[in-house]
């Protein structure tokens, strides 16, 4: 089983949101992170920027306004 870390970029920092994270669902709205054992995660007004496989990490980032 492939489970991964997920952050935040804020002012060129990462903050973690989740560890162990099983399913990212993202929309225009949100993004939604769960695991198996935790309460589910929702990060409003974000987008994938980063996926790095090898290092199991993702990386969100806040969608800019239209």
């Amino acid at each position: 089983m492939c489970q991964m870390s997920v952050y935040l970029e804020k002012n060129g920092d990462q903050e973690l949101i989740l560890e162990n994270a099983t399913l990212l669902e993202v929309n225009r709205e949100r993004a939604l992170i769960t695991t198996l054992f935790e309460e589910p995660k929702t990060v409003t007004g974000a987008l994938v920027k980063k996926i790095d496989f090898l290092a199991g990490t993702v990386i969100l980032a806040k969608k800019l306004e239209e």
